[in-house]
């Protein structure tokens, strides 16, 4: 894939959003949410987020404490589209996706997109990617580790059932990964340790069944009444660990979009083709991807 040239397209529109959210939040009133349609008005049409999971584990950090060692990566690549009448959309795009950058003799990885331009290279790869209108994504949301591990702790834990027993130790990155199989209820740390495993055989298509996973179960536990009363006083703690352009009140009515009773997400994945070389860690897009639109009307 060819890329344009990278610009702060990630921004633009902003000014124009505040015509998509009422200037009325209800979920930062007194009134504490005993239902998602409490915690804020819904936005007047679909909204689409670019969600980067970052191998940092706190925003700004210099390092990312992982490997290999140096700026922050990006271990996941999630495009959501939140539409107030049909719910949740979530493409997930593979971080081992080849690219090409306007100078580059070589193609890259997807998920190197962060480190080299932040979430502004990385937004108009993606529009690209998937034929996003002018102005899409609309917003950008940055996740470190840290930030991940407060938003699980803060929900009192998450209900898993990993598909496997993951053992794994890395002395260079501090890492134990120890996670029995079968369901059980994860803490912040444990739920980071099954998002960061990857096993030989299924490598990043495992870690990706394993985000869509975490994140049907991290929107289960938001939608129960009782944490739905927790929800506006953890975003706003959240807000100052995530690199974002979403204030805590569009956050607010996105989950109220989201977390509509009986909706689930849908979710997707951009399909690869099969590697021409075992050693060739890139994959191209495979030659259905054409086909499939995003989003699903």
């Amino acid at each position: 894939m060819r890329l344009l040239a990278a610009g702060l397209g990630v921004a633009a529109g902003v000014s124009l959003l505040g015509l998509v959210w009422p200037p009325a939040d209800r979920g930062l009133q007194d009134d504490a949410p005993t239902t998602a349609a409490a915690l804020a008005d819904p936005p007047s049409r679909p909204i689409t987020v670019l969600l980067i999971g970052s191998d940092a584990d706190r925003r700004g950090a210099v390092r990312n404490g992982a490997a290999p060692p140096g700026p922050a990566n990006s271990d996941a690549l999630l495009l959501v589209r939140i539409d107030p009448r049909t719910g949740l959309q979530v493409l997930n795009l593979p971080i081992e996706l080849a690219v090409s950058l306007p100078g580059d003799k070589r193609p890259v990885a997807l998920g190197s997109l962060y480190r080299r331009g932040g979430p502004a290279l990385v937004a108009d790869a993606a529009a690209e990617l998937v034929g996003l209108p002018k102005g899409q994504p609309d917003r950008y949301l940055v996740l470190p580790r840290a930030a991940l591990r407060e938003l699980v702790d803060g929900l009192g834990r998450v209900e898993l059932a990993p598909d496997r027993t993951m053992r794994y130790r890395d002395k260079a990155q501090n890492l134990t990964i120890d996670i029995q199989g079968g369901l059980q209820l994860l803490d912040g740390p444990q739920l980071e340790q099954v998002l960061r495993f990857r096993d030989g055989d299924r490598g990043e298509p495992g870690r990706r069944d394993r985000q869509q996973t975490a994140i049907e179960s991290v929107l289960q536990q938001m939608g129960q009444s009782q944490q739905l009363l927790r929800l506006p006083e953890l975003v706003g703690r959240l807000q100052n660990q995530v690199d974002t352009n979403l204030t805590q009140s569009e956050a607010l009515s996105l989950l109220a979009a989201s977390l509509q009773p009986g909706q689930r997400p849908r979710f997707r994945s951009l399909p690869l083709s099969a590697p021409v070389d075992a050693e060739q860690p890139l994959r191209e897009l495979a030659p259905e991807s054409a086909d499939r639109p995003w989003p699903e009307n």
